[in-house]
């Protein structure tokens, strides 16, 4: 493998979430100044994912939603169109030109572009070529979700994956290739991962769920859906604190005017200076 390492932040689109969750312990008087809820409550987010190229290879963290939901699920959650594969073409690659997918987890938003319906029905692989790179526990947990989490999971995202040896299972902290590697943060759900990049001398982190939004910089920003809100924050702290001594560049998995950016301490207090990824 020869040649530079390049990064593409693309969308899937947006989706709409309940304020009062995605803010946790935030109360709306205070949430509703950072980002205007509809009248049913819900804030809209990005749908954010990143193409790495590291010389003759393509690799894709996150899929999106994808194009496998119903009338229902499009009304619920405020769907836009999904978006991923046309923004591939605009970057010059089809599917098959991807050589892996690294999943932050396997809820259906970052999932669901993961896998597609066939002109036969049957539901394959998006990416036919490439191996599925999630961390065993978050599988397992895909498996035996509780009561909280159950709504979160699609088995058509992962099955198929798994039915086609596609899945590349992983435990904690490993490289993918050299200059990419993916790191256990399992505060919002059971193997929940970021991802983390060397790239041009620098240091490059998608954070998924663990930091979704630039206001999620707050340590105390915390969703009331995560499994573990002080493993959260436990592992937030050493993140950002990385973050800030190292000057690392972060990118959030679900922000929709800011999207990454460099965090500065000033006097004790965390500011973003957001850059654009095209």
């Amino acid at each position: 493998m020869s040649g530079r390492t390049e990064l593409h932040l693309i969308s899937d689109g947006s989706i709409r979430i309940d304020g009062g969750v995605l803010f946790g312990q935030y109360p709306k008087s205070q949430w509703q100044e950072w980002m205007s809820a509809d009248r049913r409550n819900r804030v809209k987010l990005g749908l954010n994912c990143l193409l790495v190229r590291i010389g003759d290879q393509n690799f894709l963290v996150d899929t999106g939603v994808g194009v496998k939901h119903t009338v229902e699920d499009k009304e619920n959650y405020g769907l836009s169109t999904s978006q991923l594969l046309s923004e591939l073409r605009t970057l010059g690659l089809t599917p098959q030109d991807i050589n892996g997918v690294i999943l932050t987890s396997l809820h259906f938003e970052h999932t669901g572009g993961a896998t597609r319906t066939s002109r036969r029905g049957e539901i394959v692989p998006t990416f036919p070529k490439a191996s599925y790179f999630v961390q065993r526990e978050a599988l397992e947990e895909a498996f035996s979700p509780t009561e909280r989490g159950i709504n979160g999971f699609v088995p058509d995202d992962y099955l198929p994956l798994q039915n086609k040896d596609k899945l590349e299972l992983v435990d904690g902290e490993d490289t993918i290739v050299p200059g990419l590697q993916v790191r256990k943060a399992s505060g919002p759900y059971e193997g929940h991962q970021i991802v983390l990049l060397t790239h041009g001398g620098e240091r490059v982190a998608f954070l998924g769920d663990l930091v979704p939004t630039p206001y999620h910089l707050q340590l105390a920003c915390i969703a009331a859906s995560d499994r573990q809100p002080e493993e959260t924050l436990s592992v937030k702290r050493k993140i950002l604190g990385d973050a800030v001594r190292e000057g690392w560049l972060l990118v959030f998995s679900h922000g929709v005017n800011e999207k990454a950016g460099y965090l500065q301490d000033r006097g004790g207090r965390l500011y973003l200076r957001p850059v654009s990824l095209h």
